[in-house]
């Protein structure tokens, strides 16, 4: 092989295996959401329901929040319990009156990058 072959060949090994490590580590950056419940336009028994969203990465439950979008359109801000998984966030939504409900999460990775989203779900009478 010719000097100058080998550097190119070098040269794009090297290239290729930079683009690879920056690529993995900016898709696995961001919290996505693995779990939920209630599920995404499931149907939950109220007039109580337990909310809970697992993510792929450890989240700051501190810096997160979730809201519940009520079927009137107002907006009532959850209580993050504190006691839970590290890539995990849970509240209660008590005495929910029928309808549809959209719960807005925003949670903050460990790694500084932010996630959001929207859950939309029907609650009925127990």
């Amino acid at each position: 092989m010719f000097p100058g072959r080998w550097a190119r060949s070098v040269a794009c090994f090297l290239g290729a295996l930079i683009f690879s490590v920056f690529a993995a580590s900016s898709t696995s950056a961001h919290a996505v959401l693995v779990e939920s419940r209630p599920a995404l336009q499931s149907i939950v028994t109220g007039p109580d329901v337990t909310l809970k969203l697992r993510f792929n990465v450890r989240i700051d439950v501190v810096r997160s929040r979730l809201t519940l979008i009520l079927p009137d359109g107002s907006m009532q801000m959850l209580e993050i319990d504190k006691e839970t998984a590290p890539d995990t966030i849970s509240s209660q939504a008590k005495g929910l009156q029928p309808g549809t409900y959209r719960l807005r999460w925003q949670v903050l990775a460990s790694d500084g990058h932010i996630t959001r989203g929207e859950i939309p779900f029907t609650v009925t009478k127990s």
